[in-house]
């Protein structure tokens, strides 16, 4: 979720939205917008792009009113303000004017870093909007979520959310809306299932899942299911690949450790480590080796050194599964 400065008045003279998360940057918007209209129902918003800003523009919205309206003025994309409607801007944040609130949302690069570090030093309201480009972002995104609204959710229904959604933040957010308006209690992994089967089915991750698990069927099903809508085979060899290594790294460790050490020892979330003691049972040492095998060869042959693709990764599953009842 976004992250805030110690400065949390969404009716601070300035607020300052920094990233590239367009779901972020527009819920700190909307956040304004709610505490304006709440101390003022008639509260006036304009919403401007950056070239909509023109030199003269910013003082022309914040002059006072006859009426003393409250207003919130939101810029979007400040860093490709022209020159001179910087210099508006960093005059105004030397005096903000009263019953209005200034929105500046940013990207946070070296473009219009000038106006950024005159908003900070004025102290304007922060708000931190960051790409979420790692899975555990997002991870902690749909937990948050779900927190927000006080519900409950398993962290494997967590975790299946992000493998059937993917990195669109807004569909995740919008899924975790809809769960928690239908479903009552805690929300776990049969759930998500049943509201996103076939985009869960064709996640890379569920090939994997269900091949380490020695579900050969299944898992060649979800395989045939991922291919069809459109999943990379890069992404799914590397999905196999994680759950056998997995599988063997967990194996090695020692025995007796407690799920907190191991889950920081092999870099894995403690409800992971529950998952993969579950997936292990049938396999061996050799049916490891086997395994990460069948991966190379399936890697390459989705790479470039076979013809067809999908029979790489067919024999890889096959394989798999056979090697996870070696014991």
């Amino acid at each position: 979720m976004a992250r805030k400065t110690a400065n949390d008045d969404p009716l601070a003279p300035v607020t300052l939205a920094v990233g590239q998360e367009d779901l972020l940057l527009d819920r700190a918007v909307q956040q304004v917008v709610k505490a304006a209209r709440a101390a003022d129902e008639d509260t006036d918003v304009r919403d401007l792009s950056s070239d909509q800003l023109q030199p003269g523009t910013l003082a022309e919205l914040t002059s006072p009113s006859l009426f003393a309206e409250r207003k919130v003025v939101v810029v979007r994309n400040s860093q490709d303000l022209s020159a001179d409607s910087i210099k508006d801007v960093k005059g105004y944040l030397g005096s903000p004017a009263e019953e209005i609130t200034l929105v500046l949302l940013h990207a946070g690069g070296a473009k219009g870093k000038g106006l950024l570090d005159a908003a900070r030093k004025a102290g304007a309201r922060e708000v931190a909007c960051p790409k979420m480009t790692k899975p555990a972002d997002r991870l902690s995104f749909v937990r948050g979520e779900f927190r927000a609204v006080g519900r409950s959710a398993t962290p494997e229904a967590c975790q299946a959310l992000v493998d059937a959604i993917g990195s669109d933040l807004r569909e995740l957010a919008s899924a975790c809306s809809q769960l928690t308006a239908d479903i009552e209690g805690t929300i776990d992994e049969a759930i998500v299932a049943r509201y996103y089967t076939g985009r869960a089915e064709a996640s890379s991750f569920t090939v994997a899942d269900r091949a380490v698990e020695g579900r050969a069927a299944e898992a060649l099903e979800a395989l045939r299911w991922a291919m069809s809508t459109g999943v990379a085979p890069v992404m799914i060899t590397s999905a196999l690949a994680q759950g056998v290594r997995a599988i063997g790294k967990l194996a090695s460790a020692p025995r007796g450790a407690r799920p907190g050490d191991l889950a920081r020892d092999l870099g894995m979330p403690p409800w992971k480590i529950d998952r993969v003691r579950q997936q292990m049972r049938g396999w061996s040492a050799d049916g490891v080796a086997t395994a990460l095998l069948a991966v190379a060869a399936a890697d390459a042959g989705v790479k470039g050194g076979g013809d067809d693709p999908e029979y790489a990764l067919e024999k890889a599953v096959v394989a798999i599964a056979r090697a996870a009842r070696s014991r």
